[in-house]
C-alpha cells in the first residue's frame, strides 16, 4: 500500500455557509516526474517524451511557464505535447481556465484500489474537484500521479462532503446499480453535477445514499449484477461530457482559487 503523500488543511466557502475540507498536495515534482515514467507495477517502462530542447541554453525559450530543468534534463512525463518542459504550476494554471462543470466524489471506506484508476480517469475528463469521503489514505499507484494536475480534496465524513457541496452549488447524483435508479442516459445530468462513487464490495454507504437526491445507473446487457466501479466511473464521467459539454469548455472550479 502506498503511504500518503503530505497533506495540509485549508477551509473551503461558498457564499454564507462554510464547508471545511482537507486539500491534498501534490508529490514534489521530481518524485512525481519519475513515476510519470512507470507501470502501475512499478516497473520501469520504455523512454516516452522529449529530450532535452535542442540547441542548448542560448535556445531555450523564455516565458516564465517553461521549467529550466525540464528543458535541460528533457520531459518525460504523461502530459500533452501542449505542456512538454512546462511548471507543473503553469499546466495546472492553464487546466484551470479549461475544467468541466462536474465534480468527482469517491467514499473510502476500505482502501479501494479503484480510487487511483478514478482519479487517472477524472484528469483526463477535466473534471473541476475530486474528493475522497472517509479514510484519508489510499493507494495512489494507479492514478500514476495524474492527481497533481487536479484538486483534490478530503472530507472525513458524508456530513462534511455535504456541507461543501451546498456550498459550491453542486447537485449530487449517486451512481450506483439500485432499485429506483434512472438509468444514467435517461434524462440529462446536471450541468453543476458531484457524480459520487461508492465502493467496489458494498456500493455507495446508506448514509450517502441519502444525501443523493438522485441515483443513476449503467445498463448492462450481460450476466454479471455489477461492473467494475473504476470502469462504470469511466462511464458516468464520459456520458456527462457527452450530455452537458457538447464539446465547449466549461469553467468551474471556484474552490481552487
Amino acid at each position: 500500500m502506498a503511504e500518503a503523500q503530505p497533506e495540509t488543511d485549508a477551509t473551503q466557502a461558498q457564499g454564507q455557509v462554510e464547508a471545511e475540507a482537507t486539500q491534498v498536495e501534490a508529490q514534489p515534482e521530481t518524485d512525481a516526474t519519475q513515476a510519470d515514467n512507470q507501470s502501475e507495477t512499478g516497473a520501469p517502462q520504455a523512454e516516452v517524451g522529449v529530450g532535452p530542447w535542442p540547441g542548448g541554453p542560448e535556445n531555450w525559450p523564455t516565458e516564465d511557464h517553461y521549467d529550466p530543468e525540464l528543458l535541460a534534463e528533457g520531459d518525460r512525463r504523461n502530459v500533452l505535447d501542449e505542456y512538454r518542459y512546462w511548471k507543473l504550476s503553469a499546466i495546472v494554471a492553464d487546466l484551470d481556465t479549461k475544467r468541466r462543470g462536474f465534480h468527482v466524489a469517491i467514499e473510502n471506506l476500505g482502501h479501494d484500489f479503484n480510487i487511483g484508476s478514478i482519479i487517472r480517469t477524472a484528469n483526463s475528463q477535466g473534471v473541476a474537484t475530486v474528493h475522497i469521503v472517509g479514510r484519508k489514505r489510499f493507494n495512489r499507484r494507479g492514478a500514476m500521479v495524474t492527481d497533481r494536475y487536479l484538486h483534490l480534496f478530503h472530507h472525513p465524513t458524508v456530513e462534511d462532503f455535504v456541507k461543501w457541496c451546498e456550498a459550491a452549488g453542486v447537485n449530487l447524483v449517486g451512481i450506483d446499480i439500485l432499485p429506483g435508479a434512472k438509468p444514467i442516459e435517461a434524462e440529462p445530468l446536471p450541468e453543476q453535477a458531484m457524480l459520487v462513487f461508492g465502493t467496489e464490495s458494498e456500493g455507495l454507504s446508506a448514509e450517502m445514499l441519502a444525501a443523493c437526491p438522485q441515483v443513476r445507473y449503467i445498463q448492462q446487457y450481460g450476466s454479471t449484477r455489477s461492473m467494475n466501479v473504476g470502469h462504470a466511473a469511466a462511464i458516468a464521467m464520459w456520458a456527462w461530457n457527452q450530455q452537458c459539454n457538447a464539446g465547449e469548455l466549461v469553467v468551474s472550479n471556484p474552490h481552487s482559487k
